[in-house]
C-alpha cells in the first residue's frame, strides 16, 4: 500500500520513492505526493521521473498512476515524484474554504443537505438540497467564514483511524471534521473568499467559492 506523503507533508513538492507495481501504463509506488482524485478534490497534476501522469485514481486504499504505455519503468525502480506546486497549493486554500463554508452552512442551518463538491484549481462548489434561492444566506456566511480565515486559527490534522486511513481536521470552535484532503496549516492561508449562488435545478442550490486572488 502506498505511502501518502500528502497528508504529513503537504508542502512538499519533490519526492523520492520506488516502483512498487507495473502493469502496462499503470504503475504504484511506495511512497508518494501525489494527489489522486477524492472527496471532490481533483488529484495532482505532475510527473514520475520527468514522465507526466495522465490520471491518479484510489482503488481502495492504494494509488494507481496511469502514464504514457511507452513509460519504460520497471519494478523496483527509484524514481523521482515532482507535481506542480502552484496548482496544489491553489487546491489545498481552496478544499479547506470549502469544508470550512460547509461546516458553517451545517452550523447555522438546520436540515441543509450536501448532494455534491467539487474543488478545482480556480474555484470550489457545493451542491445544496434547499427549497429557495440560497442567496440571502451568503453574505452572513462570507463574513464569518472571512473573520475566520483573518484569525489565522491552527488547522490541526490527524488520523481517527490510520488502519483505514480516516483523517479529519480540527480547528477552534468548529467540531472535529472527517476529511481525507490535502489542507493548509492555518485558516490565515486561504486569503479572503467570496461566494456566488447558482441555481442547478429545482430543489437544489450550487455556491461557489472564490479566492481573493
Amino acid at each position: 500500500m502506498t505511502k501518502k506523503i500528502f497528508w504529513t507533508a503537504p508542502y512538499r513538492s519533490r519526492h523520492e520513492s520506488r516502483i512498487t507495481t507495473v502493469n502496462g501504463a499503470d504503475i504504484t509506488v511506495d511512497e508518494t505526493i501525489f494527489f489522486a482524485f477524492s472527496g471532490g478534490q481533483e488529484s495532482d497534476h505532475g510527473s514520475i521521473n520527468g514522465i507526466p501522469v495522465i490520471t491518479a485514481r484510489r482503488d481502495g486504499l492504494e494509488l494507481i498512476y496511469t502514464l504514457p504505455p511507452e513509460h519504460g519503468l520497471t519494478l523496483g525502480q527509484a524514481v523521482t515524484i515532482e507535481i506542480d506546486w502552484d496548482r496544489r497549493h491553489r487546491l489545498m486554500r481552496l478544499h479547506f474554504a470549502a469544508e470550512l463554508v460547509l461546516e458553517l452552512f451545517y452550523k447555522q442551518h438546520q436540515g441543509i443537505d450536501k448532494v455534491g463538491a467539487h474543488i478545482a484549481q480556480n474555484k470550489a462548489r457545493i451542491d445544496f438540497l434547499w427549497p429557495q434561492s440560497i442567496a440571502p444566506l451568503l453574505p452572513a456566511l462570507a463574513e464569518e467564514a472571512n473573520a475566520i480565515i483573518a484569525a489565522n486559527l491552527d488547522i490541526i490534522k490527524g488520523f481517527d483511524d490510520e488502519a483505514n486511513e480516516r483523517r479529519y481536521w480540527e480547528i477552534a470552535g468548529l467540531s472535529r471534521v472527517p476529511c481525507g484532503g490535502t489542507h493548509v496549516s492555518r485558516t490565515g492561508e486561504i486569503g479572503p473568499l467570496r461566494l456566488k449562488r447558482e441555481n442547478i435545478g429545482k430543489g437544489k442550490e450550487r455556491v461557489e467559492i472564490y479566492l481573493a486572488d
